[in-house]
């Protein structure tokens, strides 16, 4: 098999160009150019109205967002100003109305402080009703039961905190203890032990409510 030097010696050296050759290859590039150019003018003609609207729809979507994130920013500022004030003055009304007009975990944490406040367990039922947030809507639940409880019966106790009826809460254990304590307060252990079991025979559930949950069994 011949290696790649003797096929390269076997090569016939590349003849050079006349002047005529260079000079058709100018004149080739010359008419190519000429061509290219009139290709290019004609499309920019056709097609001249489509590219000055695209181009100004560019540049209102481009201001556009611009304005927007700046618009946003000023409204996320306002908005921790509004609320750092509400909470240096202890101000539950001024709370309540970020809570209600704004949205996300802040909004959550101002309506629970405002509850914390002035006590209106209306803030605490928009919340667990409306709360953007899982954890503060069943820490509402949670604190309403504490209030309502003694006129619930236990059937209505589970129901109302079945969203917390799953690990995805993070107030899952102390639901299932709750309800279980409020079956044991209407003499019935019955109901009450499926709740007990639940926390009992579970690995993750923190020792302290294992060990209330085992005092009550």
């Amino acid at each position: 098999m011949a290696t790649i030097l003797q096929r390269n010696k076997n090569l016939k050296p590349k003849e050079k160009k006349t002047r005529e050759e260079y000079a058709q290859d100018a004149l080739y590039r010359e008419v190519w150019e000429e061509v290219n150019n009139d290709k290019t003018t004609a499309f920019i003609k056709k097609y001249y109205r489509q590219m000055v609207s695209a181009a100004l729809i560019l540049m209102i979507l481009v201001t556009g967002v611009q304005i927007g994130v700046r618009e946003y920013r000023a409204r996320q500022i306002a908005r921790a100003v509004n609320y750092e004030t509400a909470l240096e003055n202890l101000d539950a009304n001024a709370l309540a109305a970020i809570g209600k007009n704004t949205s996300g975990a802040t909004a959550d944490l101002a309506l629970f402080q405002s509850y914390i406040l002035n006590k209106d367990i209306k803030n605490l039922e928009d919340l667990a009703e409306n709360g953007d947030t899982r954890d503060f809507r069943d820490l509402a639940r949670l604190h309403i039961i504490g209030i309502k409880g003694d006129e619930m019966s236990g059937a209505d106790v589970e129901k109302y905190l079945s969203p917390l009826n799953t690990k995805s809460s993070p107030f899952y254990f102390t639901a299932c203890l709750t309800v279980a304590q409020k079956y044991l307060s209407e003499n019935n252990p019955d109901a009450a032990k499926p709740w007990l079991d639940k926390i009992i025979n579970d690995k993750d559930a923190p020792a302290s409510i294992v060990g209330s949950a085992e005092m009550l069994k």
